[in-house]
């Protein structure tokens, strides 16, 4: 009896010294987390509770040359309520003059909104959607409202801003004004002028500390960032609204006339290299257009008749031919290598000078005289293409752009057809439409070749952050003399070569016309011809201001296919109107000089967006493009009528802006 007492007291004993040992380790561990590890499950369960969000920093604006925008980002507001925060005095008060301001400005009865707001109480509901997508000066509204404006503790709102981009052009000019977005993994896709400067645009984020409520909502401590979003710089383009809607619209009117799969244009001023517009349609499976794709930047391709004119700069040069150098085209047929060269005109042209060969497109006449001079040494030929930088890329802002090439002998490509199918433009040769727009600008600018450019300047409001001057890429591609020469040719194919059908004596232009054949290497083409239909040029001859080319690809055979039908219409029509709307005299010597009507239109606009307030600002004088990016910043409803800056507004200055006020713009 007394041994199986004492088993049961060891027991007890093993059992009491256990549990004390394990007393004493689980002190240990609180005092552990307490004093060593505290700070680190402190800061845990902070994380958990509060969170810093990021607040996207506004984009800057993007403009054109004379001040109109193309892109600007639009504040949007969400409001939301927290129905716990409140006190039951503040609540009580408040709740029905509240519903009152609600039922005025969103629709839905008074009751309505208080029994909303009281059920929201009464389920404890912490983050109940009262609006969405708020304009500034609504939001300035709502906010104000009884409750509401007691704040966010005390009042319970709770404000959500975010960004909206909008482009008030529509779709043109849409690739190339472009965008920038970043995707969860923080990789970015750029395109177009928003994705090549993003860096300027974008700004600096915020960061805004919430604290997490029920169903893993967040709402904000405080109506403070903790950081401020700093905005992004502005950029001034070197697009013209007015240029830009003019090759817009002409390019589309022949794309749908033509039934074509796609085309693009660009208009560059000569002396500058700015681009003063660039459209890229596509056509969509329903038949309509589009920006799809820049055709312009990015696609290169065997460019055709427009090539001979780099042809014939490099013979000339090399003093191999001159311009009344005689060549046979017999009856406009010639076999190389046992494939035939053939000219669009039956039987030929006979014995014609060079000059009259590149003036009428003779690809037999092209090919005999590069050949004949050449074949034992296409190599020199080919260095004469390099020297005046045809292999070379452009080296542009924009992403995309279309890698040249110019086959070399010792290229796999090369062969005995390669030096021939050159002089006209085939042979393998890739280049794209603002590649070969950079040569013929050379031309037009006496010989030196200019970087293309988008990007006039960065500003912040009124200060300049960088400017960005011409580039020359080569101060002479060639002599003086051979400028000349190509000038005359390029003028006589449009008063008397293939571009005849486009000349008329008070309007002088000089071009090439370019139909290539292409996809001709995939079965079945002969019975389904494809082409590309081009025409490059200046304008006017005797001072050229502008450049331009139009290339519309696998346009309806049927309807037509040749450049000059096809695309030259476009770029007459495209050169008359910016001479009619801009007659070029000799003030237009000064285009690097500070224009006081782009400076004005600057003061107004960011004098009238830095003092928005719910009041009817001075629209008149303003671009079209600002007057509605306030009044859209304002929430107010306008209707415009007809075309450049505002002349009248139906509502006068410092009027207090209402609901469902309408204001009407006359532009002139």
């Amino acid at each position: 009896m007394a041994t199986t007492e004492k088993h049961i007291l060891y027991r007890i004993y093993f059992v009491a010294v256990c549990m004390f040992l394990f007393a004493i380790a689980v002190g240990g561990k609180l005092l552990n987390i307490q004093i060593v590890e505290g700070e680190k499950y402190q800061e845990i369960a902070e994380q958990r509770t509060y969170r810093n969000f990021v607040i996207p920093a506004n984009r800057g604006n993007l403009y054109d040359a004379n001040g109109n925008l193309l892109a600007t980002s639009i504040p949007k507001y969400d409001i939301r309520f927290d129905a716990v925060t409140v006190s039951d005095k503040n609540f009580n008060e408040n709740v029905r003059p509240l519903a009152d301001e609600l039922s005025k400005m969103f629709g839905n009865s008074s009751s309505h909104w208080v029994q909303k707001l009281r059920t929201a109480r009464a389920n404890k509901h912490r983050y109940l959607l009262i609006a969405r997508n708020l304009g500034y000066s609504q939001y300035i509204r709502v906010k104000n409202f009884p409750m509401f404006k007691l704040g966010s503790n005390r009042g319970g709102i709770i404000v959500e801003q975010r960004t909206v981009r909008e482009h008030p052009l529509g779709s043109m000019a849409e690739r190339t004004v472009g965008y920038e977005r970043q995707d969860d993994s923080g990789y970015y896709t750029r395109v177009g002028l928003e994705g090549a400067f993003g860096p300027y645009l974008r700004g600096k984020e915020g960061k805004r500390l919430k604290q997490r409520i029920a169903k893993g909502q967040w709402k904000p401590i405080s109506d403070n960032n903790e950081v401020e979003p700093k905005d992004g710089y502005d950029l001034i383009s070197t697009i013209d609204v007015k240029i830009q809607d003019i090759a817009h619209h002409a390019l589309l009117q022949q794309l749908e006339k033509y039934e074509a799969d796609h085309g693009s244009v660009v208009v560059m001023e000569t002396a500058t290299g700015e681009v003063k517009a660039i459209s890229n349609l596509g056509r969509t499976s329903k038949g309509t257009y589009f920006e799809k794709l820049n055709y312009a930047v990015g696609e290169a391709h065997e460019p055709g008749s427009t090539f001979k004119l780099m042809a014939m700069v490099v013979a000339l040069e090399d003093k191999v031919i001159d311009t009344s150098t005689v060549v046979d085209t017999e009856n406009g047929e010639m076999v190389i290598h046992r494939r035939k060269v053939r000219d669009s005109k039956r039987g030929g042209y006979g014995k014609i000078s060079a000059a009259e060969a590149f003036e009428v497109s003779s690809n037999v006449g092209i090919v005999k005289l590069i050949y004949d001079n050449y074949k034992d040494q296409p190599k020199k030929f080919v260095d004469g293409l390099t020297r005046m930088h045809l292999d070379e890329s452009l080296g542009l802002a924009i992403k995309g752009e279309g890698t040249p090439y110019i086959p070399t002998p010792g290229d796999k490509t090369w062969s005995g057809l390669s030096l021939p199918w050159m002089a006209y433009g085939y042979g393998s040769i890739q280049i794209t439409p603002l590649q070969t727009l950079t040569f013929y600008n050379a031309i037009a600018n006496g010989g030196e070749m200019v970087k293309p450019r988008f990007i006039k300047e960065v500003k912040e409001w009124d200060k300049t952050i960088e400017k960005f001057e011409k580039k020359v890429i080569d101060p002479q591609i060639c002599s003086p003399e051979t400028v000349a020469k190509v000038t005359d040719m390029l003028k006589h194919v449009v008063e008397r070569g293939t571009g005849k059908s486009l000349y008329e004596e008070n309007f002088s232009m000089a071009g090439k016309t370019g139909t290539a054949q292409t996809e001709y290497w995939k079965e079945g083409w002969a019975q389904n011809r494809q082409y590309i239909s081009s025409f490059v040029g200046f304008f006017p001859v005797e001072n050229p201001k502008y450049s331009c080319i139009v290339v519309i690809h696998k346009p309806n055979n049927k309807v037509g296919y040749y450049g000059a039908d096809v695309s030259g219409p476009v770029f007459k029509r495209i050169a008359q109107k910016i001479f009619t709307d801009t007659p070029v005299l000799d003030e237009f010597e000064s285009l690097e000089t500070t224009n006081p009507i782009i400076e004005k239109n600057y003061e107004k606009y960011y004098a009238a967006a830095r003092n928005l307030k719910e009041v009817v600002p001075d629209l008149t004088g303003m671009p079209a493009m600002d007057a509605v990016s306030l009044l859209e910043n304002l929430g107010v409803k306008y209707e415009l009528s007809g075309d450049g800056e505002v002349s009248q507004q139906s509502v006068a200055p410092g009027t207090e802006v209402a609901d469902n006020l309408v204001i009407k713009l006359k532009l002139s």
